[in-house]
């Protein structure tokens, strides 16, 4: 539910995707600088690989800018724009299984067996490379990061959007599709299993889960100017 505090920001939105939309680029990279972490976590959270998460939502910011006139405002921006990510994740991810599936029938033995039933031990996400982090709390969100990459993609996909994020149910049911009572549903699980296996150190540190560093943003932002260069588009 929107409240007084939240109009300016949404306001402010609806005026930078309009004045992208009339070519002005530095209103596009504020866009891109104020949601790529919402992009990225929503995409990682789909694809359980940071590089292409990262190359998720380079896509779905250039396809968000050549559909920028098409926005009709029917959904928040931020909701439209993570939609586009989750998206494009999501067919990542869908090729990712049609190659397996393709491995699995030509190939014979114990390849294709792995490839469709890949081992839930992740390794560990790196952590922060913020220097100021202090150790002790880089290796509690190494460890909060490690939980969260071990939860079943439907629960994991949504923690991330409402827990890490901070989305609103309605917001995470209409990005992913599902109803609403199910956001709440798998989100009320995925703390479960995650207070179980952490002993409640994730209402205190959850907020730095996959902090999104200037280097990260900066590189999302510099992909998707190449993207816009080489198809022309110099802004105004």
């Amino acid at each position: 539910m929107e409240t007084v505090a939240d109009a300016p920001v949404l306001d402010d939105d609806q005026a930078l995707l309009q004045r992208a939309a009339q070519g002005d680029l530095a209103a596009f990279d504020q866009m891109m600088r104020r949601y790529n972490q919402r992009l990225y976590r929503a995409a990682r959270a789909v694809l359980h690989d940071d590089m292409e998460a990262e190359d998720a939502v380079q896509e779905a910011w250039w396809k968000a800018y050549v559909h920028l006139r098409d926005f009709r405002g029917q959904a928040q921006p931020a909701t439209w724009l993570t939609r586009i990510a989750v998206n494009e994740a999501l067919m990542i991810a869908r090729r990712h299984r049609s190659r397996a599936a393709r491995i699995q029938l030509t190939d014979s033995g114990h390849l294709a067996e792995d490839l469709m039933n890949p081992d839930d031990s992740a390794p560990a996400m790196p952590a922060s490379d913020q220097p100021d982090q202090l150790t002790w709390r880089a290796e509690l969100r190494g460890l909060i990061e490690r939980q969260i990459d071990a939860l079943p993609e439907k629960y994991r996909s949504v923690f991330m959007l409402r827990g890490v994020e901070e989305m609103s149910s309605a917001e995470v049911a209409d990005v992913l599709g599902i109803p609403e009572t199910t956001v709440r549903v798998r989100y009320m699980r995925a703390r479960q299993m995650l207070q179980n296996s952490l002993q409640g150190s994730i209402d205190q540190h959850i907020g730095e889960a996959f902090s999104f560093a200037g280097a990260r943003c900066d590189r999302i932002v510099a992909g998707v100017h190449a993207r816009l260069r080489k198809a022309g588009i110099t802004g105004s």
